[in-house]
């Protein structure tokens, strides 16, 4: 599965932060969530943590295999 690419995040006044994917607004975190969030993005890798936390890293092709006939278990 190729890396997550697209996503972007903003810090807004208040201390919420928006993260976008392809320029499109995904979520917003706010409070302790939104703090939780901006320590793991600064210390790990940006775009598989902003994946993870949007759930944007299950819109591939993933739903669609998991139903072909030959990925089914007899």
């Amino acid at each position: 599965m190729p890396a997550p690419h697209g996503f972007t995040y903003q810090e807004r006044p208040g201390g919420s932060v928006t993260v976008s994917h392809h320029g499109r607004p995904v979520t917003t975190l706010r409070g302790a969530r939104a703090e939780r969030f901006l320590t793991e993005v600064r210390a790990g890798e940006e775009q598989q943590v902003m994946a993870r936390w949007t759930g944007n890293y299950k819109r591939g092709n993933e739903r669609t295999a998991k139903n072909h006939p030959r990925n089914r278990r007899a």
